[in-house]
């Protein structure tokens, strides 16, 4: 009882840092961190926690070593890790997720980020999990099942069709969102990723779909694993430089505008520009 008692007040202020972390005035983002369990979404400890670019072993199996702000090894030989609390607590409060609304999360993992944002859509909205790891889709799948409004997809999000959504969450670097993904946003839906154009460039965009173009706002730093199929420049793509990166503030499909002097990075479908949508 005593060790309940100390893990329910270390989980608690652990969803209290995660609360100011995701700088939002949304008072459900403490409670969902609290109520979801991250040791639900690992195997049995110890765990691999990454520090300082290489892993460390914790000293125990106690979850206490989960309710920091730390990645964990998921499968360290890939060095595919749970995500940074802080990092996806900030994603989560700018993407705001809504009761009702429809999510779909792409590079799943173990399902823990997509429990938190299942929670977050109730009552009435659903997440689609899509992993393509079958054995983290496997464990995800497992994790999810308290969840009833998650689902859990094991593929290619990059191939498969993705249904359609008001937040589409990515969790793997891609040069640029498949033009599948943004057809996929309803009106007004949001797209948070990792943009990756070169390899020392990472950025969270945050974009907003706004009739046939996309608002873009570069929020933070972020470093994730490559999206397979979509962390690899096509042929004839114009990447950003670091300045030019951080200046986009839309995305535009070339069928219906082709790029001008605005344009901060150009691929086969899309193009990035530094003009803002009014």
């Amino acid at each position: 009882m005593q060790d309940d008692k100390r893990l329910d007040e270390i989980a608690g202020f652990y969803a209290t840092l995660m609360a100011a972390a995701a700088k939002s005035a949304d008072p459900r983002l403490e409670r969902v961190f609290k109520l979801v369990p991250r040791q639900a979404f690992f195997p049995p400890g110890p765990w691999q926690v990454m520090t300082g670019e290489r892993y460390h072993t914790t000293p125990s199996a106690d979850p206490i070593y989960l309710y920091q702000n730390a990645l964990v090894a998921l499968d360290a030989e890939q060095g595919i890790n749970n995500g940074e609390p802080h990092l996806h607590a900030r994603w989560i409060g700018a993407v705001a997720p809504q009761p009702g609304e429809t999510v779909v999360h792409i590079g799943a993992g173990t399902g823990y980020y997509s429990a938190l944002l299942s929670v977050l859509v109730l009552p009435g909205g659903t997440v689609t999990a899509f992993e393509i790891q079958p054995a983290l889709a496997a464990a995800a799948k497992l994790n999810l099942e308290p969840f009833e409004n998650a689902t859990t997809v094991s593929g290619d999000a990059v191939t498969l069709p993705v249904p359609a959504a008001d937040l589409i969450y990515v969790n793997a670097g891609v040069v640029a969102p498949p033009v599948e993904w943004l057809r996929a946003m309803k009106p007004n839906a949001r797209m948070i990723f990792p943009w990756r154009p070169t390899d020392n460039i990472g950025i969270t965009l945050l974009i907003k779909r706004a009739s046939d173009s996309f608002a873009v706002t570069p929020l933070l730093p972020s470093y994730f694993i490559p999206c397979v199929g979509a962390s690899a420049a096509p042929e004839g793509s114009t990447p950003p430089t670091h300045t030019s990166a951080w200046a986009t503030r839309s995305l535009h499909l070339k069928r219906d505008t082709n790029p001008d002097d605005t344009a901060t990075a150009v691929y086969a479908d899309i193009w990035l520009s530094s003009k803002t949508i009014d």
